[in-house]
């Protein structure tokens, strides 16, 4: 075999291997990517969970206050409804 010609197959052999190794990195890439996507969605959902339980939060802080006081139930009960449909708006704002 002529030097050229071992030359050749050398870098055949050796283009070949790249070609290999850029399909299994090309690969591991669409595996990350898949993954990275996952992780962005499940965030999303704890974001909006934490939101969501924060406003739980800051009701539940405010019915302690209220309860101190000395207003009538009705009066409360017409509180915690307006905090609630105030919630819900909230809850249809972030499915959005």
């Amino acid at each position: 075999m002529s030097p050229v010609a071992g030359q050749l197959s050398s870098v055949l052999n050796k283009t070949a291997r790249l070609i290999e190794l850029c399909n299994a990195l090309q690969e591991e890439n669409d595996l990350l990517k898949l993954e990275n996507e996952s992780v962005k969605v499940a965030l999303d959902g704890s974001k909006i969970k934490t939101k969501d339980l924060e406003e739980k939060l800051r009701v539940l802080k405010l019915a302690k206050s209220i309860e101190g006081t000395s207003e009538k139930s009705l009066d409360i009960k017409q509180k915690i409804n307006e905090f609630v449909r105030e919630i819900d708006k909230c809850v249809v704002l972030l499915k959005k």
